[in-house]
């Protein structure tokens, strides 16, 4: 045969059939697509039998009860009362009726009432109220000076943001802190 073609269907593919490229013949489970793209690398990582264990088991701290990793939702919650405290403080002795302002001297207010407090008593008046303690890795109290920078970087709010494995933000690592249930 001419071409060294031996088998019918062994050519180049005739021309618009489609044939000419290269195709994928399976079938496409797009749950698991979807699913390994919204559950992160964690997840990735944990399918593949990585295992992270649960939140502050690196830092030695229980799983569950006092004295373990404080959840997410009640960071979030104490957040929104500290800021609201601030807020009020800041509109009623400073701003004098300025919306825009009060939320400039809110800021300051966080972080001196944000000092003050958590380096005193190791928590704000939001933690508090949510049953949550800022505490060094070693389980102490945090130095003045360890209680500066996580309240200055707090007030950044993207150290706040970025979180290692055990649900600690960049401002807690840097400060060598752990926010713990009381």
């Amino acid at each position: 045969m001419s071409g060294g073609h031996t088998r019918p269907g062994d050519g180049p593919p005739p021309p618009g059939s489609g044939r000419g490229r290269a195709q994928y013949r399976g079938r496409v489970d797009n749950r698991q697509v979807m699913g390994s793209w919204l559950s992160g690398p964690r997840a990735a990582a944990e399918e593949m039998g990585v295992d992270f264990g649960y939140r502050g088991k690196r830092l030695g701290l229980p799983e569950h009860g006092p004295g373990s990793v404080a959840p997410l939702g009640r960071r979030f919650g104490a957040l929104f009362i500290d800021w609201s405290l601030c807020m009020l403080i800041a509109y009623g002795l400073f701003a004098r009726g300025d919306q825009q302002a009060a939320g400039n001297w809110a800021l300051g207010v966080f972080l001196v009432m944000s000092v003050l407090t958590v380096g005193t008593i190791g928590c704000t008046p939001g933690k508090r109220l949510l049953g949550i303690r800022v505490v060094s890795e070693n389980g102490g109290r945090l130095t003045f000076g360890r209680v500066v920078v996580r309240c200055v970087l707090l007030c950044l709010a993207v150290p706040a943001l970025v979180w290692d494995r055990d649900g600690r933000g960049l401002h807690d690592r840097l400060a060598r802190a752990v926010q713990v249930r009381i």
